[in-house]
């Protein structure tokens, strides 16, 4: 069974931590000094919130599957949807190993399908930056060029040409952010 992601960026980690822990009625499932998740079987849900040096807000949405079956199959269904699909394998993002499908919806909001397979001492890996982006456009895959501190949970490079994501990135996907 699938679970509902949703993950916001905050300002003030601690205020955000009681406020979300009483309004679930429970403490996170995971807490670091920059990041905490709820994984919560009422409402079903993988809520997590995050201090990156972020702008605050919507960072993206999500659906997590229990089983590498169920994220193919999901990622079946993003690129029958004349999605740009990228996969990411085996990747290391927000304290965890896992398998990644990403698309931007028609409005820009960024979306996430992933599969999870392990637990990761740090945040996340270095991930390529879109360049193109800031002019508009898409670069091809080949152009990408990796970025320290860039968002663990920015597109990787594929064979497919990745999606633009300054719509949905604070200051652009080409500024120089972490998370």
């Amino acid at each position: 069974m699938k679970r509902m992601h949703i993950h916001v960026a905050v300002g003030d980690l601690g205020k955000s931590i009681g406020f979300y822990s009483t309004l679930f009625g429970a403490a996170p499932t995971v807490r670091k000094s920059d990041y905490a998740k709820w994984r919560l079987e009422d409402p079903r849900v993988n809520f997590a919130i995050s201090k990156r040096g972020r702008a605050t807000g919507l960072d993206h949405l999500g659906i997590e599957a229990e089983s590498a079956e169920e994220l193919a199959g999901i990622a079946s269904r993003l690129a029958a949807a004349g999605e740009r699909l990228v996969e990411e394998q085996a990747t290391t993002c927000c304290y965890a190993r896992s398998d990644k499908a990403w698309v931007e919806d028609p409005e820009g909001l960024a979306w996430e399908t992933f599969f999870s397979f392990g637990e990761s001492a740090v945040y996340g890996e270095e991930q390529p930056v879109l360049p193109a982006c800031c002019a508009g456009e898409p670069e091809p895959a080949a152009a990408v060029a990796p970025m320290a501190a860039a968002s663990c949970c920015a597109p990787a490079a594929s064979s497919e040409a990745a999606p633009a994501r300054a719509s949905t990135r604070a200051g652009g996907c080409c500024a120089p952010a972490a998370r």
